[in-house]
């Protein structure tokens, strides 16, 4: 079967890959308790043309293809994602340009793939105008990636530890009313609907800054760096929000600034809260409407019932 148009209907690519979390779900007064939680899994992908490394993006897999080691090699997706992005940088003009595309069989979390150019197709890397990571290695996984940015930048305490509850506590009254008060200080989306915004809050709820970009993660690095250029760092004892999804490259930034507490009107990725559970720090998502998810390091938030907040597990695994 094709579409009217003459593309393939889909055919094999399957559903964007997901992982089940753990994770506390709070309403206020003070009800909290550990519920299953699915989120959208976000990992890594380096791309290689003819075997030299090009780019490393985030992004989500397809389903999983069995191997004999239990994860994935390749999906129809990130074949996909490869073609299109050397299709959108000029290194292809069409399928007859790629010969094939196959896996690095020595990356055992399978997230390296090689793309095999026609022999007619001259390729220069230096055209390439994104060059997101580029890793000598043969394999970039998601722990890997976490563990490569918490050696340059150091993780945060968490709250159990002696001392850092009583300076790193936000009510959760508090939390719950930071999403209105960066909506209200969103002057741009306001007038035009299409721009995504962060703001730096005090523990107190007292917004410091707010700055809006059609990137979210523009919008983070103006608010980091308005705090930067203010010799305001570390931020030892602010929150940042963010008014849409927080991804492991927010929490990246958050962490850079020393931001103990992020929280997101929308929801995080797999990555994000991994990275939010080795970092120390704590992730909060879906912070509306008096409610809100605790991924990560609950312990920052304050004025909630103790029961549910102990026992929940935030160990992940496959979606079914």
């Amino acid at each position: 079967m094709t579409a009217a148009d003459g593309i393939p209907a889909e055919s094999g690519g399957g559903p964007a890959a997901s992982l089940r979390y753990r994770v506390w779900h709070c309403r206020l007064p003070d009800a909290c308790e550990a519920v299953d939680d699915e989120l959208a899994e976000e990992s890594p992908l380096e791309i290689r043309v003819k075997g030299r490394a090009v780019c490393v993006t985030m992004r989500t897999p397809g389903d999983r293809l069995g191997n004999a080691c239990g994860t994935y090699f390749l999906t129809q997706n990130d074949r996909e994602l490869a073609a299109g992005f050397l299709l959108s940088e000029g290194v292809v003009q069409g399928v007859e340009d790629i010969d094939h595309i196959a896996a690095c069989t020595l990356a055992v979390e399978g997230n390296v793939l090689n793309v095999f150019l026609s022999p007619h197709v001259a390729f220069n890397e230096q055209q390439l105008t994104r060059h997101v990571f580029a890793s000598s290695s043969c394999g970039v996984c998601g722990k890997a990636s976490i563990d490569a940015i918490l050696g340059g930048f150091p993780s945060i305490a968490p709250p159990t530890t002696q001392g850092a509850q009583a300076h790193w506590t936000i009510a959760a009254d508090v939390l719950v009313s930071l999403p209105d008060k960066l909506r209200d200080a969103q002057h741009g989306f306001g007038r035009t609907g299409g721009l995504h915004a962060a703001g730096l809050f005090t523990m107190q709820g007292d917004l410091i800054v707010a700055r809006e970009d059609v990137g979210r993660h523009n919008a983070v690095d103006k608010v980091l760096g308005h705090a930067l250029l203010n010799n305001a760092l570390p931020l030892g004892r602010h929150v940042l929000m963010v008014s849409g999804r927080v991804s492991f490259e927010v929490m990246q930034k958050a962490l850079a600034a020393g931001v103990p507490v992020v929280a997101a009107v929308s929801a995080p990725s797999s990555l994000a809260v991994a990275f939010a559970q080795d970092s120390g720090q704590t992730l909060a998502g879906f912070v509306r409407d008096q409610r809100f998810n605790l991924y990560a390091h609950p312990g920052r938030v304050g004025g909630l019932s103790a029961n549910g907040l102990g026992s929940a597990n935030t160990k992940k695994t496959p979606a079914d």
